[in-house]
């Protein structure tokens, strides 16, 4: 599993590169959520493009990090899931917990309009 972090303005986005299963990316994922809420972000983007499979351990860290960023009044979305981990998703209904973006430009939309949302 290869990682990388960036930014889009407020938004911190989370690449990921291979498997998100047990032992490989499940505990990178909870490390990553807790460095990024301890630096107060509050915007993240999990970049999924690249992830070709998730097991149960994935899956159940996906619902991990999604409570956490809640609790800490973070919003945690998903980008581009490949098919495969969207039917993963689907299947255990999990997808309609998530809120997934097809592209990038939608997502950096979305986190905005919901800001607004939220000053109003």
């Amino acid at each position: 599993m290869k990682v990388d972090v960036r930014q889009n303005n407020d938004i911190v986005i989370v690449d990921f590169n291979g498997r998100l299963v047990a032992g490989v990316g499940d505990e990178l994922l909870s490390q990553i959520i807790d460095r990024l809420l301890a630096d107060h972000w509050k915007k993240i983007l999990l970049n999924l493009r690249d992830v070709d499979s998730i097991d149960s351990n994935g899956l159940g860290e996906l619902v991990q990090s999604m409570k956490v960023c809640q609790r800490f009044g973070a919003a945690l979305h998903l980008l581009e899931p490949q098919e495969r981990v969207r039917k993963t998703l689907h299947l255990t209904r999990l997808l309609p917990l998530f809120v997934v973006h097809d592209s990038e430009e939608a997502a950096v939309k979305a986190f905005g309009e919901a800001a607004t949302a939220d000053q109003v």
